[in-house]
């Protein structure tokens, strides 16, 4: 069976489950079933909390790579699930992955890449992050990395680019070193439903301090920036406008590092 014959999850279902606070899983690439995960404990990722550290700030000013938004949404799941020399068989399935496509067709699942210099003048994808939004919620899927810093750079574009938005909960699903690094943390399953109803309340205040997301960056963007903006892709593209307002269109990195700076 081809990828393009995988029966998907339904759309409807899959927003349903995530709103629900349960997200899917298989067991292996060619795993034709899936299972919904509800953990007892539950990374989340403050938007006040982002750990922006020396060596991260110094690759995001130097600008060696290159940041873009949903341009290869297909190339990065694809990167994700592939096999991984520390890692056992992919839980992203032919399923799940084709479920995704679908629901990035629909406008409800985004990507973050980042491109690097290769030979010939050509660029090469080197790191990126995927994952669902909704609301004022961006559940983070998976990423990965090719080169120093890669995912790490994605990551930290999402941040500022939900900031920006007015999002208030960024959901890691389960922590790893690598995330606590930059600054994610465990809750229970419990207040992370709390959370993701309080960000999905029509009249939540993106400006109120709180444990998901603190302080929002959206003050340009007003009150409800996040769901009237449409989220990831508007907050990214108004992160390069307010870049370019500051004189630093041809260093957008450099205006990243400085938001994350003055506001973590």
């Amino acid at each position: 069976m081809s990828r393009h014959d995988t029966p998907i999850i339904p759309p409807d279902l899959l927003l349903q489950a995530y709103r629900a606070g349960i997200f899917p899983m298989s067991d292996s690439r060619d795993d034709p079933e899936v299972y919904w995960v509800e953990p007892k404990m539950r990374a989340i990722l403050p938007l006040d909390g982002f750990h922006l550290s020396h060596s991260l700030a110094r690759t995001l000013r130097r600008g060696r790579l290159r940041v873009t938004c949903n341009e290869a949404f297909d190339a990065v799941i694809d990167a994700c699930a592939a096999p991984r020399i520390d890692a056992e068989d992919s839980w992203i399935s032919h399923r799940i992955a084709e479920s995704y496509r679908e629901l990035h067709r629909q406008g409800h699942a985004h990507s973050i890449e980042t491109w690097q210099d290769g030979p010939g003048g050509t660029e090469v994808l080197v790191g990126g992050l995927y994952g669902v939004g909704f609301g004022r919620v961006f559940c983070g899927e998976s990423m990965f990395s090719r080169a120093s810093d890669a995912s790490k750079v994605a990551l930290a574009w999402l941040v500022a680019a939900l900031r920006r938005s007015g999002a208030q909960l960024l959901d890691c699903q389960f922590t790893t070193p690598h995330l606590a690094s930059l600054g994610a943390v465990e809750i229970p399953q419990a207040r992370y439903l709390d959370l993701l109803q309080a960000a999905l309340a029509p009249h939540s205040d993106p400006h109120a301090p709180s444990h998901s997301g603190g302080e929002s960056a959206a003050g340009a963007a007003g009150p409800g920036a996040g769901a009237a903006a449409g989220g990831v892709p508007a907050g990214f593209a108004a992160l390069l406008v307010d870049a370019a307002a500051a004189g630093l269109s041809s260093s957008p990195g450099n205006f990243i590092a400085q938001s994350l700076i003055h506001t973590s």
